[in-house]
């Protein structure tokens, strides 16, 4: 395990550092100060320079197709994992058990594998993060949908994706729902008996009177809202992504947190409300 100094700069590794966030995320550790990439992993452009292939100059970072080894090989001593929910908890597990903190933007874990990986980290006195999302837009919008659900009962969200996103709903739809949920108790909607013509034509339902939609179409890239229904009246509370650069304040701050962190973290809220 590297050793960790006062003041020293952050090595960071990416994984899925050929991928669009993999790409942004290489683009934006590369101009950070105090912090320095020193590998990649990707199946695809293996050998080819990190760099390069985020399309800025060369940064004699060659993208490897083996985590462990990258790992091992570069001293990296945090992970930033944008791959697919195949190999996510896989990729965590590795980091964990190398001594790395794993930042996992990746969507699509099981509850269950969340929880074995947090246990795995507190064991190993890895702290980590794994956000469903990393725009801080995005997780102000569940704070003000937490603080709204206690007078607006009934709700439904709708999370909108590029066309090229392999699980629905998203990551940041189940945590909202989840927050919902949890803040409003007993104060649920009643209901009524529904004729259903097309399945799946109200979404599926989280809970009770908490419904999700999830639209997949070229040209998006993230975005959702939360409508809220009350007598007369509707709130509707929305957040748009127009490009990958919004997640980047969220993944550094992370990068720089959870160096000094002994726990695997769920949510980006819990690292940006404890700095402020």
């Amino acid at each position: 395990m590297v050793q960790k100094r006062v003041n020293e700069i952050i090595r960071v590794a990416v994984s899925g550092a050929a991928g669009r966030m993999g790409q942004e995320v290489v683009r934006a550790v590369s101009k950070e100060k105090g912090i320095e990439l020193v590998g990649a992993v990707d199946v695809h452009q293996f050998g080819k320079d990190a760099g390069e292939v985020a399309g800025i100059a060369p940064l004699g970072v060659a993208i490897g197709n083996d985590l462990r080894q990258v790992l091992r090989e570069t001293g990296a001593q945090v992970v930033v994992d944008f791959t697919s929910p195949r190999a996510v908890f896989d990729n965590a597990r590795t980091a964990i058990e190398q001594g790395v903190h794993p930042v996992i933007g990746t969507t699509g874990m099981a509850a269950e594998e969340r929880m074995e990986l947090q246990e795995l980290a507190r064991k190993a006195g890895i702290g980590g993060l794994i956000a469903p999302n990393f725009a801080i837009g995005a997780v102000l919008m569940m704070k003000f949908a937490e603080m709204a659900t206690n007078y607006f009962p009934s709700v439904e969200i709708i999370e909108l994706h590029h066309d090229q996103k392999l699980d629905a709903p998203s990551g940041t739809a189940l945590k909202t729902a989840e927050v919902i949920a949890a803040a409003r108790g007993d104060n649920r909607p009643s209901m009524i008996e529904e004729t259903i013509k097309l399945e799946g034509a109200r979404g599926g339902e989280f809970a009770r009177g908490i419904r999700v939609h999830s639209v997949r179409l070229p040209g998006l890239v993230a975005h959702q809202e939360v409508i809220f229904g009350g007598v007369g009246q509707t709130l509707t509370i929305r957040h748009d992504s127009l490009s990958r650069e919004s997640f980047m304040p969220g993944v550094i701050l992370a990068v720089r947190r959870v160096m000094a962190s002994a726990e695997l973290i769920y949510g980006l809220e819990n690292l940006l409300f404890q700095e402020s």
